[in-house]
């Protein structure tokens, strides 16, 4: 926890900062055994950070995360999830977008089995699935798993002002809008959702 957040406001570190304190606490634990937590956990951290600044090095150690947490900790299928989604988020980032797609229908997939549809985690797990569905113009299966899955879900557990709802009706909005096979009554209601 000194690592990334501060002890005096309790703010998360970012930027430069975040940057800096990541490559230290990496050094500090790699001698570590790799059987080590906090060796695992310096690793993601540093790969999470790596993806602002440097996604072609952030993979490799992200899937190198990956590998360990699931040999060593595979009770923790949350921080397994959690790093799976990482490393779509930076295939993502990286233009491989078919690939970033199959990771994150697993880890949605995987957070319905084990959290249920209202969870938080679980939203927004079916939330970047969607935004990497309209990427590749799978509009249809995006609106899909929006209306008729993630926002009913969200606003039960969330409320209809929580930023992730928000977010759903904004990506709702979008795939309507730029479908191809758009209707006229598809861009109203892409219209009065963003209003």
């Amino acid at each position: 926890l000194k690592w990334t957040k501060c002890f005096d406001c309790g703010q998360n570190f970012h930027g430069a900062v975040f940057h800096a304190l990541a490559w230290a606490m990496w050094k500090t634990y790699l001698g570590r055994p790799e059987t080590d937590g906090f060796r695992c956990n310096a690793m993601g951290i540093l790969g999470d950070n790596l993806c602002e600044s440097r996604i072609e090095e952030a993979l490799p150690v992200l899937e190198a995360s990956l590998v360990l947490r699931r040999r060593y900790w595979p009770q923790h299928e949350d921080l397994i999830l959690t790093t799976q989604a990482s490393i779509g988020s930076c295939l993502n980032d990286l233009g491989r977008l078919d690939e970033a797609l199959v990771l994150k229908r697993e880890v949605y997939a995987r957070r319905v089995a084990t959290l249920g549809v209202s969870d938080e985690r679980t939203i927004l797990s079916g939330s970047n699935a969607a935004a990497s569905m309209i990427g590749l113009r799978l509009d249809d299966e995006a609106k899909s798993l929006v209306r008729d899955q993630l926002l009913p879900a969200a606003r039960r557990s969330l409320r209809v002002d929580h930023h992730l709802t928000l977010r759903l009706n904004e990506r709702l909005a979008t795939a309507l809008g730029s479908d191809p096979k758009h209707t006229r009554d598809d861009l109203l209601e892409a219209e009065t959702i963003m209003q």
